[in-house]
């Protein structure tokens, strides 16, 4: 072989070898960074699966928190609604009758306390029974002879504004009627329980929340609600779609919070009938809540019917669909009214 052939032949071997080693080099880059590249994307998608599985968190309360609730006793009087303050911060309200056809308010503020909540009344016994289900402290201003009875012998944590002052309970000029003008502010409340009674609670919250959207099924259609607890007093409520929540009327009147000025709105709202009496010549009522019935659950838009049950007057009430399984209720607020059977439920 000449000289000129070999040094032909050697070239071509060394191209060839350069070829192989280039080609090689690719192929390991672009495993490296298409593999890569994929690994990435793929960690990404397991994070988007996991942050899809997760679940949404519930606002209205902290479902794992310990603390206990305080509710508050608010005055309804006519003379006294428009003054109604802090109501909205109520994770939960009760409404049931009292004397002279009227109704008060229950509202369970958790976690979220306010400066400002009232007006502020004087306690009825068979709400000690709703504070009792919640394990809550029980703020009032004053109270009947039996619900004085009743808060000792129930051993309640009890807040009351006749024997406690400012910075706990103070009143406002607002030119009506001295027992119509206490309010109470709660941040300090929950700083003065603190020190003075057991703080965790022992006891489940009343109901049960879902963060995800609950439609009802096999529901009729609740666009307006009309809840007549006397000739002088029906809650009403018009569900507003936009905002996914039911306005809240007294008597066909905007019910309103005196510091914002923002109508009171509610997500959830159950209800129920029993029949109430007089036990005494002042008009004072009692009612027949220990046992069982029926009722309804709204929100959405929607009503269904339910059954309601409560074994003693420390158990909690506990609310089920026809078929036996214990109700959930959507994120947002809770509205619970307690309606005289002389009353009326209206819903359309």
């Amino acid at each position: 072989m000449t000289k000129y052939k070999k040094k032909k032949r050697k070239s071509i071997l060394g191209i060839l070898l350069f070829i192989v080693i280039l080609t090689t080099v690719y192929f390991v880059l672009a495993r490296f960074v298409f593999n890569g590249d994929n690994t990435r994307a793929k960690n990404d998608n397991n994070v988007t699966e996991k942050e899809k599985e997760k679940e949404p968190e519930v606002q209205i309360v902290d479902v794992n928190s310990k603390t206990r609730p305080i509710a508050v006793m608010i005055n309804n009087i006519g003379a006294a609604r428009p003054y109604h303050t802090g109501l909205q911060n109520a994770y939960l309200v009760y409404e049931i009758i009292v004397e002279g056809g009227i109704t008060r308010y229950m509202a369970l503020f958790k976690d979220n306390f306010p400066e400002v909540v009232g007006s502020v009344r004087s306690a009825r016994h068979y709400y000690l029974d709703y504070a009792l289900e919640n394990d809550a402290f029980y703020a009032h201003w004053g109270w009947s002879p039996k619900a004085e009875s009743d808060i000792e012998s129930l051993k309640i944590n009890n807040l009351n504004g006749l024997t406690m002052g400012s910075p706990y309970f103070f009143r406002k000029n607002l030119g009506i009627s001295t027992e119509h003008t206490g309010f109470t502010n709660l941040k300090a409340l929950s700083e003065y329980v603190q020190d003075k009674y057991r703080n965790e609670s022992n006891k489940h919250l009343l109901l049960k929340y879902s963060a995800k959207k609950i439609e009802l099924e096999e529901a009729e259609e609740a666009n307006r609600l009309d809840l007549k607890y006397s000739s002088g007093y029906v809650t009403n409520y018009v569900y507003d779609s936009e905002q996914e929540v039911y306005k809240q009327f007294v008597n066909d009147k905007e019910h309103k919070d005196y510091e914002t000025g923002l109508q009171y709105t509610v997500k959830n709202i159950i209800t129920y009938q029993v029949p109430n009496h007089s036990i005494d010549s002042y008009g004072r009522q009692d009612i027949d809540n220990i046992g069982e019935g029926t009722g309804y659950f709204i929100t959405g838009g929607k009503a269904v019917e339910i059954t309601w049950s409560k074994k003693s007057r420390t158990a909690q009430t506990k609310y089920k669909f026809k078929n036996g399984e214990e109700i959930t209720v959507n994120d947002g607020n809770t509205w619970i009214h307690i309606v005289p059977t002389s009353g009326e439920i209206s819903i359309s």
